[in-house]
């Protein structure tokens, strides 16, 4: 099955713009999932948006509501939601870069495929794949996307790009009232230098297949034996964004010694422009 795009913009590094499609790393199909069945009629469980008095409602007259400290709801249109002009909507901007390794695991949120739109793309696109590649640095960005405003670390990976949504500052809970009543003392030496000792039998480069989800293969297994058996109940249940137009990047060494003209100066600001 074609992997379908999450989100289509540009890439930008400065005055170098690079439409790009970003696609889930994920392989969600590889998990079992059920479906909730109601027992007693074999008919599968559907949830209905309902109001207490009222019933079921329909989608379009549910508006979002947002709960002030005293209880009550500030109520705001979809229409003036999608009115906040966010730059981020269609471009990711490269404002600052880091050393790869700077990054620790606990910001991490979920990983995406960054790839070129088209042929005509692809030029730009590995001169700055190669470029963070010979660094070793990953840059950082925001893009909006499903409603919400990620701040990205784009890396590379392999033969293209990696793009890993971050958690904000404030998203990560604070861990010294949970750390700080283990104690610091050193440890014993003997247990120390035996539990080095199986961790350097133990260390090899890692491999992801030589893991395996063993609760995912008993749960196949199962099913399979279900489907099977004559004695198993069964039931029976009842466009495209288009592609932003690639830039003409012939120019491409142009632009970048401009835009690396242009930032001699100004120091390492990562301040954006307030969107308008």
């Amino acid at each position: 099955m074609a992997s379908r795009a999450i989100w289509k913009g540009q890439l930008r590094l400065s005055l170098v713009s690079i439409p790009i499609e970003i696609h889930s790393a994920r392989n969600s199909g590889a998990r079992v999932s059920f479906r909730q069945i109601h027992g007693p009629s074999g008919k599968p469980v559907h949830y209905e948006k309902v109001v207490q008095g009222v019933g079921p409602v329909e989608n379009d007259d549910i508006m979002k509501g947002y709960e002030t400290d005293d209880g009550e709801y500030v109520l705001l249109e979809p229409d003036e939601i999608d009115a906040i002009r966010l730059e981020t909507k269609k471009t990711l901007e490269l404002v600052q870069f880091v050393e790869a390794s700077e990054i620790a695991p606990i910001w991490f949120d979920r990983p995406y495929y960054v790839v070129p739109t088209d042929d005509l793309a692809e030029d730009a696109y590995r001169v700055v794949r190669d470029a963070l590649r010979k660094t070793n640095k990953a840059g950082l960005g925001q893009l909006t996307m499903r409603g919400k405003e990620y701040l990205c670390a784009i890396r590379p990976c392999g033969d293209g790009l990696l793009l890993e949504t971050l958690h904000y500052e404030q998203d990560i809970r604070d861990a010294d009232p949970l750390f700080s009543g283990i104690e610091d003392d050193a440890s014993d030496d003997e247990l120390l230098g035996v539990a080095t000792e199986l961790i350097e039998k133990k260390t090899a480069k890692f491999d992801a297949s030589a893991f395996e989800d063993h609760y995912a293969t008993a749960l196949k297994d199962l099913i399979g034996r279900k489907m099977k058996s004559k004695k198993t109940r069964r039931t029976k249940a009842d466009d495209d964004e288009k592609r932003p137009e690639a830039e003409n990047v012939v120019d491409l060494m142009d632009a970048l010694k401009k835009s690396l003209k242009d930032s001699k100066g100004k120091g390492g600001s990562t301040r954006r422009k307030k969107a308008s």
